[in-house]
């Protein structure tokens, strides 16, 4: 049981799964504060000094709806989605298209069975080749 589990996590996809959540986790931090430390004073400077993280209603004696703590989480997703779109469109960008390789066969256009591209005689019909 115990070589089981070990093939298990030593099989690719999951030590995959585990560097993306580490990594994930620490690219959510800097989006974070990406968003919390720099977009969202400025953002707050331009909508007049607003902070939605301290608004809310009461709704009954000592309950409170924390409606702007709800807007802010918002706000945030739609950075962090838009910041994590931009980087994988770049990153989809720098990446290479693969370079098509040179046919190594072609087809006999009498036969019309495949042959070896560098052939001047077909080995099924024996034509010959140009």
């Amino acid at each position: 049981m115990l070589k089981e589990f070990r093939d298990f996590v030593m099989r690719g996809n999951v030590l995959d799964l585990a560097v993306g959540v580490i990594i994930g986790g620490a690219f959510g931090k800097i989006v974070g504060s990406l968003v919390n430390d720099i977009l969202m004073p400025v953002i707050g400077l331009l909508m007049g000094g607003i902070n939605f993280s301290d608004r809310s209603t009461e709704i009954a004696a000592g309950v409170f709806l924390n409606w702007g703590m709800f807007t802010q989480t918002i706000i945030d997703f739609v950075i962090v989605a838009f910041v994590i779109f931009m980087l994988i469109k770049s990153v989809n960008k720098l990446q290479k298209a693969p370079v098509a390789a040179d046919p190594t066969t072609k087809e006999c256009p009498h036969c019309f069975t495949t042959i070896p591209i560098k052939a001047t005689r077909c080995p099924h019909c024996t034509s010959e080749l140009k």
